[in-house]
């Protein structure tokens, strides 16, 4: 199939770009074009304008202080080879290593996947894992949305007509914690059927003082395991706290579709929380610097 008729517009500036969403009705952003593309080519999706920014200056580049800000335009491949982001937060390198294929990481941006917001896209839940804020900006001025607050519906951003996704900004956990992100796909590359992402960072005592997981795949988009990081809190995350959590895993709301039945996520999402967390305890440091 081929994609219904749409006008095609390349500004070179972020002005140029933001006019164009503030003035052209029914227009879309094209970033790296990995989703929006076929689902025009497929007829999924229909658009009167599209606003290729792949030209517009400032929109990439990684920086790394007491947060991590990415641009949104950054590709991927460059965010999973980044050295210095794979050494402070190598969980992002961990998920990103499931993302499609070396083809589509070349092409595509974070930028593209928060915007696209594919409930089981691993980015959307590396973003939800972390703490993330998207950074948005309209010709109205810019605005900084919690991860917590951007879902709005299925595959629905809390973003306006006119607004453009310029950066994310990530939370790492304390220097030594330890990470993982596991998922179950059909094949390697496709979308997650479940996936879980946590990070454990212990205090000098060896206790955890921080604790997060994140569940992809059960529902309209990735959700933090509440009850399990509380659960985690305080304790060694031994044997018996982490098999705790996994359970309560098991015990969330998830979708049947056609990849899998709700009972088969649910016990997919216990069985890999206990090896994620399992993971991530081996590879802290447990309170003491390495």
């Amino acid at each position: 199939m081929k994609a219904s008729r749409f006008d095609y517009h390349r500004p070179a500036t972020r002005a140029e770009a933001l006019d164009m969403l503030q003035t052209l009705e029914g227009a879309k952003i094209l970033a790296g074009g990995q989703s929006l593309v076929p689902m025009l080519n497929m007829r999924y999706a229909f658009v009167d304008h599209v606003v290729d920014i792949n030209r517009v200056d400032g929109l990439s580049g990684i920086e790394i202080g007491g947060n991590v800000r990415i641009g949104a335009m950054t590709r991927q491949r460059h965010i999973l080879a980044d050295p210095a982001l794979k050494a402070r937060l190598p969980v992002v390198a961990a998920a990103l290593g499931f993302v499609g294929h070396l083809h589509t990481r070349n092409r595509g941006t974070i930028g593209g996947s928060l915007g696209h917001m594919d409930p089981a896209a691993e980015l959307f839940g590396i973003a939800t894992l972390l703490d993330a804020t998207i950074h948005v900006e309209s010709k109205r001025g810019p605005r900084a949305v919690a991860i917590a607050d951007y879902p709005q519906g299925y595959m629905t951003p809390n973003l306006d007509p006119d607004e453009m996704i310029v950066g994310i900004s990530l939370a790492p956990p304390a220097e030594g914690h330890g990470w993982s992100f596991i998922e179950f796909a059909q094949r390697h590359g496709d979308f997650a059927v479940v996936a879980v992402g946590t990070t454990l960072a212990f205090d000098a005592a060896g206790k955890v003082n921080d604790a997060r997981i994140v569940l992809c795949g059960m529902g309209i988009a990735p959700l933090r395991l509440a009850a399990g990081e509380a659960l985690l809190m305080g304790t060694a995350a031994e044997p018996a706290a982490i098999a705790a959590a996994a359970d309560l895993a098991t015990r969330q709301d998830a979708m049947s579709d056609a990849l899998a039945s709700e009972r088969y996520r649910r016990h997919l999402a216990g069985v890999l929380t206990h090896r994620a967390l399992t993971e991530a305890r081996a590879r802290a440091s447990h309170g003491k610097v390495q």
